[in-house]
This record gives structure tokens, sequence and C-alpha cells, in this order.
């Protein structure tokens, strides 16, 4: 048996391995435990202002071991110019985790009754709990990574 080595998938793989780590170990920027609260927040930007959105790769997981029928496993590169705006979205049924490369980035999400400032190298975990908009409150633009495991081909929320 011949095993080809795939730079690709091994930078993939060590990312992955990054922002897991990030994700278990990160506590900045998350919602203080005493500001949790139901429907803290109500939908704010209906619309993305100055930010794009460039899918990297993705993986159809239903062709996986794990067998995941109609998921994709996509990793995206997030730009929002400084006073950009990612709209109100949910994630009921779109699991992800973004981690901070640079700038940064205010999260106003449904279940936090405060505003979540996510700098560089935070790692933010979005869950099926998680309605929220973000708007870079920065100078600079902030860049992000995007992890999700994506069910709707059609869905072009960030």
């Amino acid at each position: 048996m011949v095993v080809t080595f795939n730079w690709r998938n091994a930078a993939f793989a060590a990312l992955i391995g990054i922002i897991s780590f990030g994700a278990a170990g990160a506590y900045a920027g998350e919602c203080p435990a005493d500001q949790v609260k139901t429907d803290a927040t109500q939908p704010g930007a209906t619309a993305n202002k100055g930010a794009t959105d460039t899918v990297l790769s993705m993986i159809d997981l239903s062709k996986e071991p794990a067998a995941i029928k109609d998921r994709q496993f996509r990793i995206r590169r997030l730009e929002v110019k400084a006073g950009g705006e990612i709209a109100w979205h949910s994630h009921a049924d779109r699991p992800a985790l973004i981690y901070i490369i640079s700038g940064e980035m205010t999260e106003y999400a449904s279940n936090c009754a405060v505003p979540i400032v996510h700098k560089k190298g935070d790692v933010a975990k979005e869950t099926h709990e998680t309605s929220h908009w973000w708007k870079n409150t920065g100078k600079r633009k902030a860049t992000l990574i995007s992890v999700d495991l994506l069910k709707d081909p059609a869905d072009t929320n960030m």
C-alpha cells in the first residue's frame, strides 16, 4: 500500500486541532455567567454590511466514516471591515466554532444580557442555543475563521 502525504489535508487537520484546543481552554470572549439570560437581546442588524465570506473547503460527511447524512463540514474565512456587521441569525441547525485571527468583534447574543467582545485568539462557540449578530466595533478589519456543520446548502448566513 502506498500512502501519499497531502499538505492541504494536513494543514486542515492542524487548524482543526488548534481550534479544538482553543475551544476547550478559551474563556475570554464568553458571556459572564451572571449575564446569561433567555431572550436577553433582540434581533439587531438585518443585513450583512462590509463583510465577506469565503468558503475555503468542505467535506461531505455522508461519505466519511461518521456517515452524517445531509451535512457538510465547512471552513470559511470571514472578513469584516471596521463598522461592518454580520446580520442576526440562528445556529439552531448549524453549530460552529469561530476563531478570531485578527481585529476585534462585538457579539450581541440572544442568551446574553451584555455585548460580548471577541479579540484576537478568542474562540466563540455557536450552538443550537445561539441567535446573534456581530459588529466590528474596532478601528481595523477583523478576520475570522469559521468551522461549521452546514445542513442547508441555501443557508447564506455568516
